[in-house]
């Protein structure tokens, strides 16, 4: 049992480090944002070993993040932008791990030798991750970005905004999920044979 908490654990900083790397591949908005492969090892702890676990990788994600210094802030004051950071980057990524809700589904299918279903399920799962992370942003661009609104709705233009480049991050980390564990599910289901 012990060796088995230590397992996971080495798990989460391994797959929190690939995510931390993944991040600095492809390309990021004007504004903060950017659209990379984070949320793909987020997703793969969720379905590998539940939520809590992917909770934690996508939290230890943000604070990769925050403690090197590859996060944008909010030109406001500093307790605004502790809460700003906090949202954005340790919320954000956090929430991802919730994709986990859909393991259950996804290990009936494999049991059920059902591709479709698998895919399904990686897609809802990722569709959760990216959803979830993309309400956190748009809740920071309302509260600590409004500035680059202008003359625009606050709301309509963070909504938008944060959707030209969650939508991306979406569609690629469903895409390689669905890929990764249809053609080697023992990456979501370690114990299978």
């Amino acid at each position: 049992m012990k060796n088995q908490r230590v397992l996971i654990l080495m798990e989460i900083a391994i797959f929190a480090a690939l995510g931390y790397v993944l991040d600095m591949i492809g390309f990021g908005m004007p504004q903060g944002g950017s659209v990379t492969f984070v949320l793909v090892p987020v997703i793969l702890m969720a379905f590998r070993r539940g939520v809590v676990a992917g909770l934690a990788t996508g939290f230890l994600i943000g604070v990769l993040q925050v403690v090197t210094g590859r996060f944008y802030a909010a030109p406001l004051s500093f307790e605004i932008v502790i809460a700003q950071v906090a949202i954005d980057y340790f919320i954000a990524f956090m929430v991802a791990g919730f994709a986990g809700f859909l393991r259950p589904a996804f290990i009936q299918a494999f049991e059920q030798k059902d591709k479709a279903k698998m895919i399904r399920a990686v897609v809802i799962g990722a569709f959760i991750a990216g959803f979830l992370r993309y309400l956190a942003h748009v809740t920071s661009g309302i509260l600590f970005f409004g500035e680059f609104a202008g003359d625009q709705n606050v709301i309509l233009y963070s909504l938008i905004y944060n959707s030209t480049y969650m939508i991306p991050v979406f569609l690629i980390a469903a895409f390689i999920c669905s890929i990764l564990f249809v053609k080697a599910p023992r990456l979501a289901l370690p114990n299978s044979h």
